[in-house]
């Protein structure tokens, strides 16, 4: 069975509950906890010990939790864990009286099961101390793979599967993303908790979409005949400068793999630095960005060049952007040096902080890379969506579609559940032409022969030529791969002892290619702008004229349903607190989500008017000759209008202005306020104010309040 919940919404410690309630009641008492990184099973056994499921009693102490030895960088915090091995003997020799948890990573138990030449080549985490173990298929009753989609390439999922397969037990798999192999082994999803819904009930934060376009990343690269390039050669990291001798044309899929537009890149930060001084000039605070590089390739690294721009248009020191790849030292004390301290502020990475890292303080990413796996980019997004841990005021992130906004788009359209396969993993020139001596698909596998042979043609340097004369005449690899076909129904025999040769295969497998050179294209120049969008509840995105015309027809077509909208129209006499919070929570609660913040946003960028007070945008969307007004202004307003003509003593004054002070705040007043609010519960509160005015403060305020609506 498949639970699927949005990232950041607990899906460990809702299954944290679930194995209690499967242990207490019997089902099931030896449970195995797959993940696919040590630090995640770090973070997975620390949640075991957090939970308390009996009054006074933590899981740890009613029963048994095992795990392996963690290095401090599999750590993402600082705090003391000591988790306990599990005993050999759990594992080759089950008994019914054990009950326990055991948290292993997919790698050590692919080589406790299968050995060490089983386990997942591409991980980057070796299980040194882990050997081939004989565990029976019984050894647990309830096995729970975290992060089930995982496995991107065939390989990695056929690891994964014969992992799980091996024991006959009840399997669970958890997701944030399903994927059609994960429905496909673990069958209906059974539980599922959507993103929305949890932005909806509060347990997470929405983001608020910024489209960043940028004409080289949507159009290319186009250099002049005369211009001047940098050339890198990609093996040595050495760069010439030279002027090209005819003009070249770069598509967008090939800029930062075959071309760089350094300013380009540069513009892209600079817009970014308007949004991060507006965010840090409202909240006080610099937020915490993460910039998803296209690639961190040695000597072209897109990752270093963006660290480098960042540094110099911030210009807040070296350690306050740094980049978190697997290429640099100790990247996971990296991770959590960028979650837990204030620097760096800017972290570039490429995919590195995709998955699995909790950072609840993040609130800004950055797609400058295109990213085509739906899996991959929700996890992406998925790194943001948390409440912030020591920012409470996190209302939201910002993600920056460097791609004119058709990233998030085209995401937007997928389904809940990706049809895309994981890639295949692709066979050697020897499995295929092993596969033709075998007559397994013949003509299948030599037409892929003959695409692997052209393949070869054009990416071979001159030396590779003579030293395919040792086996082709003339080294003509092209004219060979042309006709192998007809060689193979003339002479079968005969031309697979030739492919069959190993050095041959070993040849086309290791054949010298020429060095490839990058380009730096030092005069180009982009054209980049941005314009911030605003989300509906189903995730449709409005630019900000579309998102007040939307504001419009609704606060026109609903005051039937909001009293507050008729108060405002036609009796503000009756204004209040009452009627503010009604409206302020049903224009929140609208599909459109028009809260106060989004609102001031969208009249601030279409009618250039900051900090609008939410009265003004309602009144001015009944009626459109209705001035767009800040707090304070209406509030000055209001009390000059009641206080013209008349004469207040000193201390009446000095209640007034309190008052003032009070509803450029709330744009309301009522008698509780007096006792609730500092500024005016730290003068003496409603009975010393009540006083000053006679005993007349109630009309006064409501006097205030009309003037207020009015």
């Amino acid at each position: 069975m498949l639970v699927a919940m949005a990232t950041g919404t607990g899906k460990t410690f809702m299954i944290v509950n679930q194995v209690y309630r499967l242990m207490k009641s019997g089902v099931a008492r030896r449970i195995l906890f797959l993940v696919d990184r040590r630090a995640l099973a770090a973070q997975a056994v620390r949640t075991f010990a957090s939970f308390e499921p009996e009054p006074g009693l933590k899981f740890d102490r009613i029963y048994e939790v095992y795990s392996q030895k963690f290095q401090r960088d599999d750590l993402l915090d600082d705090a003391p864990f000591d988790p306990k091995t599990i005993p050999e003997s759990y594992l080759t020799d089950p008994q019914p009286q054990h009950s326990f948890v055991y948290v292993c990573t997919i790698q050590r138990m692919t080589t406790y099961l299968f050995g060490k030449e089983a386990a997942l080549s591409q991980s980057e985490e070796e299980e040194e101390d882990a050997n081939q173990l004989d565990i029976p298929i019984h050894a647990f009753d309830l096995v729970i793979a975290d992060e089930c989609h995982r496995g991107y390439t065939s390989s990695e999922l056929s690891v994964w599967r014969n992992a799980l397969d091996h024991f006959d037990a009840i399997k669970i798999g958890l997701t944030a993303t399903p994927a059609s192999h994960t429905t496909t082994y673990f069958n209906e999803v059974v539980y599922r908790y959507e993103y929305e819904r949890a932005v909806r009930e509060g347990h997470l934060v929405d983001y608020d979409p910024v489209k960043l376009k940028s004409n080289v990343r949507l159009n290319g690269v186009f250099v002049k005949e005369g211009e001047e390039v940098g050339l890198v050669n990609t093996e040595s990291g050495a760069e010439k400068r030279d002027y090209l001798e005819d003009e070249r044309d770069f598509k967008a899929d090939e800029v930062e793999e075959k071309v760089t537009s350094p300013d380009s890149n540069k513009r892209i930060v600079q817009e970014l630095q308007k949004y991060a001084d507006e965010h840090e000039q409202k909240y006080g605070r610099f937020p915490k960005t993460l910039i998803f590089a296209d690639n961190d390739q040695p000597h072209i690294s897109h990752a270093d060049q963006i660290v480098n721009i960042c540094r110099d248009v911030f210009e807040r020191g070296d350690s306050f952007v740094q980049k978190i790849t697997g290429r640099v030292d100790r990247p996971l004390q990296r991770i959590r040096e960028f979650r837990n301290r204030p620097n760096p502020g800017i972290a570039v990475t490429v995919d590195l902080l995709s998955t699995g890292v909790d950072i609840p303080d993040l609130e800004f990413i950055v797609l400058l890379r295109v990213v085509k796996s739906r899996i991959l980019f929700e996890q992406m997004l998925g790194r943001g969506t948390r409440k912030g841990e020591r920012f409470s005021d996190k209302s939201h992130f910002v993600v920056f579609d460097c791609f004119d906004g058709t990233l998030l788009k085209y995401f937007n359209s997928a389904t809940s559940i990706t049809a895309e396969p994981p890639r295949k993993t692709s066979r050697t020139v020897g499995e295929i032409i092993d596969d033709i001596w075998k007559n397994n698909d013949r003509d299948y596998n030599i037409g892929c022969l003959v695409k692997r042979l052209r393949r070869v043609e054009k990416e071979m340097s001159g030396d590779a030529r003579t030293l395919f004369e040792a086996y082709i005449p003339d080294g003509d690899v092209g004219a060979f791969a042309e006709g192998l076909t007809q060689a193979l129904r003339k002479n079968f025999t005969g031309t697979m002892k030739l492919l069959r040769d190993p050095g041959l295969q070993r040849l086309l497998t290791e054949y010298p290619r020429p060095p490839k050179v990058f380009l730096v294209a030092y005069d180009s120049q982009d054209e980049v702008s941005s314009e911030r969008l605003f989300r509906d509840s189903t995730g449709k995105e409005y630019k900000p004229e579309d998102y007040i015309q939307a504001f419009t027809r609704f606060v026109r077509e609903n005051p039937a349903h909001i009293e507050a909208i008729n108060i405002l129209r036609d009796r503000p006499k009756d204004w209040g607190t009452k009627a503010l919070s009604e409206l302020q929570k049903k224009l929140a609660t609208a599909g459109e989500r028009f809260t106060v913040e989004n609102l001031r946003r969208a009249h601030e960028i279409h009618h250039h008017k900051a900090l609008v007070d939410i009265i003004s945008m309602v009144k001015h969307a009944i009626e459109e000759d209705q001035p767009l007004l800040t707090a304070e202004e209406r509030v000055s307003r209001a009390i000059d209008k009641i206080t013209a003509g008349e004469t207040f003593t000193p201390e009446q004054q000095q209640w007034l202005e309190r008052i003032r002070t009070a509803l450029v705040e709330t744009l309301s007043i009522e008698k509780d306020d007096f006792d609730e609010l500092p500024v005016l519960s730290r003068a003496g509160g409603w009975g010393r104010a009540n006083r000053a005015f006679n005993n007349r403060l109630p009309k006064l305020l409501s006097r205030i309040n009309e003037a207020i609506a009015a």
